[in-house]
């Protein structure tokens, strides 16, 4: 229920596409508990991601200080959601073009470029099939969001494509471990076992240094991986819980199959329980959750 990644007509501040960056090459190929593989597609414009998106505004900034961006570099931001990562690095470097699958997302992103006076240019993609040129990208950000791809071959591979030689990944992934981990994972085992629907594979490792490496070395990537922490916070447990539980996506979703079960009320209780259990702060509610930015450097 934590974190976490159709176009849309461009609006004030956010640029057209205009280059090779902008456009993929005619005749050429091409989203906090990770998504396990053959998951339903989610609709990530569900309930009020941006909400969420908010309260994840440290972890991008750490995400894009971690890049050194430097003026002039061209930026990808992969499932850039509501633009948080690909906002900040618009101050830092000359051209950002963010790419998510969520139509209501990129238009607040837009939205919000625009408020700031920022050029940004907002399109919409999935990780494996980029509406990007080939090697026309120098830094690749993504901020909880290539934690959800279903294929992460295929989105190492495009990744490689449009990324120029000498570029580099930086992305952040959730380290699996603690009471939000507790809280997503039971949730999203409940709304499973209530679908009827068999355990999924187990998720890529993203958070993991030698999973990276053995996925993007043979696309000539060395990597490295330092790690966080990120506090979320609240008046108390259950504010926190009714504030996921109305404007998190993957909660929205999974609470409207569990109501027509009349089982939503029961896994409410269980997941009270869970942040209650871990919460840091007798007076208010705070549980803090470690992450991962891995930074891969293209070599060739």
């Amino acid at each position: 229920m934590t974190t976490p990644t159709q176009p849309g007509k461009p609006q004030a501040g956010a640029a057209a596409p205009d280059s090779a960056m902008d456009s993929k090459a005619d005749g050429q190929a091409g989203p906090p508990v990770p998504a396990r593989a053959n998951a339903p597609t989610l609709d990530w414009g569900a309930g009020s991601y941006e909400s969420v998106a908010a309260q994840l505004l440290p972890a991008a900034r750490a995400v894009v200080d971690s890049a050194g961006l430097r003026p002039g570099e061209r930026v990808l931001d992969l499932g850039c959601g509501t633009g948080n990562a690909a906002l900040l690095a618009a101050d830092r470097c000359g051209k950002v073009t963010g790419v998510d699958p969520a139509p209501r997302l990129l238009q607040l992103a837009r939205a919000q470029a625009a408020r700031e006076g920022k050029k940004v240019t907002f399109r919409h993609g999935e990780a494996a099939s980029l509406p990007i040129g080939d090697a026309s990208v120098d830094v690749i950000l993504s901020v909880f969001a290539l934690i959800f791809v279903p294929d992460p071959d295929a989105a190492a591979a495009e990744m490689a494509r449009v990324l120029a030689p000498g570029g580099r990944i930086v992305l952040s992934a959730w380290i699996p471990a603690g009471a939000m981990f507790e809280m997503t994972s039971t949730a999203s085992d409940t709304v499973r076992q209530a679908m009827g629907a068999p355990p999924g594979s187990a998720p890529f490792a993203w958070e993991q240094r030698d999973a990276l490496l053995n996925l993007l070395a043979p696309h000539g990537f060395s990597v490295q991986v330092k790690h966080h922490a990120f506090a979320f916070t609240a008046s108390s447990a259950h504010e926190f819980l009714d504030d996921q539980t109305q404007n998190h996506p993957m909660a929205v979703a999974g609470l409207s199959v569990l109501e027509r079960l009349g089982q939503a009320q029961a896994l409410r209780t269980r997941l009270l329980k869970i942040l209650e259990n871990g919460n840091e702060d007798a007076g208010k509610f705070r549980v803090t959750s470690r992450y991962a930015v891995a930074t891969a450097r293209r070599q060739r």
